[in-house]
């Protein structure tokens, strides 16, 4: 009788289908969001765990077969061993992509056309119809580092606005198979963008970019991926996005790019501390647009529906020996350092 532990929110409907599941005794805990630890006794037999964060006594899951997170980051697993012990796991790859698409191009309008800038005169009830108020997106150039779920959907909507879309990445662009989608949404064949870059060719790719999104997942090789030299790469009429991870990007390097006006601006909405010190300088560039981690959140109207489709498919499908959704490969389990 496969015993699965739920640490995160419940969607009862959802909960009913999992409890009915042959043989299935689950039970529910938390949901937690904060590193913690679990009565022994109770996680000791647990076969499967869903949660945002393992418990700290993880070594106590003794009979784990296997984890569903609800979050697309990862890096909580990569101290647990769980290629040793044969754990499989699975992320929430796609949860978020519709959510963070849509903040990106809502970014990309706003700093197109300044709209901080006509906020500030609104403030003060100042009159001017200055040119970059009246700009457009439609024929800019679109740069998404990383093409996961995030970037194909970015990239979809993109090229409905008009835009023409370049993607790098380390290995080229194909299809994508076994991985949560929304219906309807994104690139599953990989065919959307007009021009793809691979590794070696960041400069080359950002040189000729109107727009950067960050689309890839934070992990240790790729820490502090853009400096300087990336950073300078940029035209001084670009802009860059961040929705991905704060430490993609080295902090002193940005601060000083933004400050000096290597390019345009940029819109952040992950970050180098959590909360933003309010002395932070960042706060007060008139060139940047900082959102609180908001683009893609576990609040948002579709979240628990999409997460419990996850959920009930891979619980299912893991003891039925049948392919899951969103499965995390040995390299991506590996804790590789720069």
């Amino acid at each position: 009788m496969p015993h699965i532990l739920i640490d995160i929110r419940v969607k009862p409907e959802a909960l009913h289908r999992l409890e009915a599941l042959p043989g299935a005794r689950v039970t529910c805990v938390g949901p937690h969001c904060e590193p913690h630890e679990l009565p022994a006794e109770l996680i000791r037999d647990v076969d499967a765990l869903v949660c945002l964060l393992p418990p700290q006594n993880f070594t106590e899951m003794r009979t784990l077969k296997f984890i569903q997170l609800s979050s697309a980051g990862f890096a909580q697993l990569y101290k647990l061993d769980l290629m040793r012990r044969g754990v499989r796991a699975c992320n929430a790859r796609g949860v978020y992509d519709t959510a963070i698409a849509e903040w990106s191009i809502a970014m990309m309008v706003n700093l197109g056309r300044d709209l901080r800038g006509m906020i500030r005169n609104q403030e003060r009830g100042h009159w001017e119809r200055a040119p970059r108020f009246a700009s457009e997106i439609r024929g800019s150039v679109l740069g998404i580092w990383g093409y996961g779920g995030i970037g194909r959907e970015t990239a979809r909507l993109a090229k409905a606005l008009g835009l023409t879309v370049h993607a790098l990445t380390r290995r080229g662009i194909g299809p994508r198979d076994n991985l949560y989608r929304v219906p309807g949404t994104g690139d599953s064949d990989g065919k959307l963008p007009d021009r793809v870059f691979t590794a070696g060719q960041e400069e080359k790719f950002l040189r000729g970019l109107d727009f950067l999104v960050l689309a890839m997942p934070h992990t240790p090789a790729n820490t502090g991926i853009i400096g300087e030299r990336e950073l300078h790469a940029l035209k001084p009429t670009a802009f860059l996005l961040n929705p991905a991870r704060g430490a993609l990007v080295r902090e002193a390097a940005l601060v000083r790019a933004l400050e000096e006006r290597w390019f345009a601006g940029a819109a952040l909405d992950t970050h180098f501390h959590y909360p933003m010190p309010p002395a932070h300088p960042l706060w007060r560039m008139p060139n940047v647009i900082l959102t609180p981690h908001i683009s893609g959140s576990d609040m948002g109207p579709h979240f628990l529906d999409r997460m419990w489709d996850i959920v009930l498919h891979n619980v299912k499908n893991i003891f039925a020996g049948k392919p899951l959704w969103n499965e995390l490969t040995a390299d991506e389990l590996n804790e590789r350092k720069p």
